[in-house]
């Protein structure tokens, strides 16, 4: 009798004790949800680009985000979407992206880097998060970004600015600095490794000097500027000082040339086009 007893109490003490593992586990992994109507969500959803074709017709306020880097998202995207590299999504949300309750439409290139974007945004508070794949699967429209791959449609030079795969074209100023800069790159393309400075620039020491037109000036995103006569320099930011200003790209953003230029030392390679 005592010992049916002893077994019946050591089985009732280590289903509690069972119990409140369980729960003291539950609670150390717990996971951040959301509600919404009757079903909890805890991570973005993935559709397929059918669905997220109706999404984009049907919904009111939904926006398509491409994560892919400004180069490629300038050779061809899905109309109306806004870019907002994977890689620049870190620890604060998107200025691009300010309301959080927004419905957002995710894709990439081939599915990859949509799925680790969603995860981030998910994480910083975005909640209606749907991620369909890649573009290489999209049977839908694309446009390509014209104002930084439309070619020049004037008698007259463009600069060419190459890094990393991205193409720009920078309007030359009117001055014999930009002149002079135009002559030597008509007659030769030329390849600098730039490194940043200051949080701002890239530069480049030049091959041979040029005639400086320096003024006291504030940069602004896509400046090219000649600095003592003999560098070269591609600002994705600002700064106040005296300098000669060679050329400038048009509706260039930070956004754009510091993924273009980020990673330590970049190649650049200027060359001029003559538009037809």
């Amino acid at each position: 009798m005592f010992r049916k007893k002893s077994a019946r109490t050591a089985a009732v003490l280590f289903a509690v004790a069972a119990a409140l593992l369980s729960a003291a586990l539950c609670g150390c992994a717990k996971k951040e949800t959301v509600t919404e109507g009757d079903s909890t969500v805890n991570t973005y959803r993935q559709i397929d680009q059918e669905e997220a074709k109706r999404m984009m017709e049907a919904e009111d306020g939904c926006l398509v985000v491409d994560v892919r880097r400004p180069d490629e998202f300038a050779a061809g995207h899905i109309p109306g979407a806004v870019n907002v590299p994977n890689e620049e999504i870190g620890d604060t949300p998107p200025a691009a992206l300010p309301d959080r309750e927004q419905i957002l439409l995710v894709y990439c290139r081939s599915g990859r880097r949509s799925k680790e974007a969603s995860e981030k945004l998910f994480a910083l508070g975005y909640r209606k998060v749907y991620e369909f794949g890649g573009i290489l699967d999209w049977t839908g429209e694309t446009v390509k970004d014209e104002s930084e791959t439309a070619k020049p449609d004037e008698s007259r030079p463009m600069l060419v600015v190459e890094t990393n795969g991205a193409r720009f074209y920078a309007v030359p100023e009117e001055n014999s600095s930009a002149a002079a800069l135009i002559e030597k790159l008509s007659a030769e393309p030329l390849t600098l490794t730039m490194a940043d400075y200051g949080g701002f620039e890239k530069v480049g020491a030049l091959p041979w000097s040029l005639p400086a037109n320096d003024e006291r000036i504030t940069t602004k995103p896509g400046d090219i500027i000649l600095y003592q006569g003999d560098q070269i320099t591609v600002y994705y930011g600002e700064n106040t000082w005296s300098l000669t200003k060679l050329a400038s790209i048009p509706n260039a953003t930070r956004e754009t040339l510091f993924s273009a230029l980020s990673g330590g030392d970049a190649e650049v390679r200027f060359s001029v086009e003559w538009g037809e």
